[in-house]
């Protein structure tokens, strides 16, 4: 979703073009096709997700790139892999530096220490394109509802939550529809949801 704020984009699946995985992306399909972008598989259409077709995939993911940019990443994570097939192809990597107590700021670490490019904004990598980059704009935040403004409240920016982690954090300490209102939240733009199933807030404030 935040590529397609800045422009054009290409999903590369890890099954085939009609199978839409997970399901709640849908509409996300729908979105980056609609705004001229695409939606490419090296898999035959009706062809099931498996787990080994998801690191392969990130040849291609890598090679359609100028460079690979790593947000978040655990130790052992796809998006590593990824990173070591730029590599490989001579393209450049980078990698955003989290809290050292996050696991999903491990990978990024570690390829920090190997030599990719420490980013802190986007003219960190725009440089090395030769591109200037443009003014930066502040949205104005989606409005929230109540529970999703309470769900708001408890997580940050730098340290994702899981599921249980986030009801533990609630006032109340239960919130049946939690997952619903996580999926529209994420819609909205206001929240991420990593690798690891935790979620952050999108924008540090």
């Amino acid at each position: 979703q935040g590529a397609l704020k800045a422009g054009r984009t290409v999903a590369v699946l890890g099954c085939g073009i009609d199978v839409v995985y997970p399901r709640e992306n849908r509409r996300l399909f729908e979105q980056i096709v609609a705004e001229g972008g695409a939606v490419i598989s090296e898999y035959g259409p009706g062809t099931q997700p498996l787990p080994a077709f998801f690191p392969a995939r990130n040849r291609i993911i890598s090679g359609l790139s100028e460079g690979t940019l790593v947000v978040e990443a655990a130790r052992r994570s796809g998006s590593l892999i990824t990173a070591e097939m730029a590599l490989s192809e001579g393209r450049n990597v980078y990698a955003v530096p989290g809290s050292i107590w996050s696991d999903t700021s491990a990978g990024c670490h570690h390829l920090i220490q190997q030599g990719a490019g420490l980013v802190t904004c986007a003219a960190d990598v725009l440089k090395d394109f030769g591109v200037e980059p443009a003014p930066v704009r502040r949205r104005k935040k989606p409005a929230m509802s109540a529970d999703e403004r309470k769900i708001w409240q408890v997580l940050s920016f730098e340290h994702p939550l899981s599921v249980d982690e986030i009801i533990m954090s609630l006032p109340d300490g239960e919130m049946t529809n939690l997952p619903f209102l996580l999926l529209q939240m994420e819609l909205k733009g206001l929240v991420i949801e990593n690798e690891l199933h935790a979620y952050r807030r999108a924008e540090r404030e």
